[in-house]
């Protein structure tokens, strides 16, 4: 399995921007469908973007669409999800993923690599 470590949370006002890092280590990073989650409390973990493992293919949800933007760069292992014009609602812990597949990452029971989470507090 692929080790990831999520940076970037923080606290920031309604309709700002902030930017999701997520480094991966541990195996070939490219052969990994990377993802992004969040899960608000009391809720459950929902997804938010995948990317394919050359980063070709990107898939949103529509609630986050024209928003946020999922990017990848093979060669430092890493994963980004850039959010704008952030909105209370988007207060969550926010998670990446990775599995060999991008199908597998879509799905939070199939995902096989997690990070710990970075808190993202949205105050309006």
């Amino acid at each position: 399995q692929v080790q990831l470590v999520e940076s970037g949370g923080g606290l920031v006002q309604a309709g700002d921007s902030l930017r999701l890092s997520c480094v991966a280590s541990g195996r070939t990073f490219s052969n990994y469908a990377m993802a992004w989650f969040r899960q608000a409390p009391g809720k459950e973990r929902e997804l938010l973007a995948a990317i394919t493992g050359s980063g070709g293919n990107k898939y949103y949800i529509d609630s986050v669409k024209g928003r946020f933007i999922i990017s990848r760069d093979n060669a430092k292992s890493t994963v980004a999800l850039q959010m704008n014009s952030l909105k209370s609602e988007d207060t969550a812990v926010y998670y990446c993923a990775a599995a060999p597949t991008i199908a597998k990452v879509m799905d939070v029971l199939t995902a096989s690599s997690w990070g710990q989470g970075t808190q993202v507090t949205v105050s309006s």
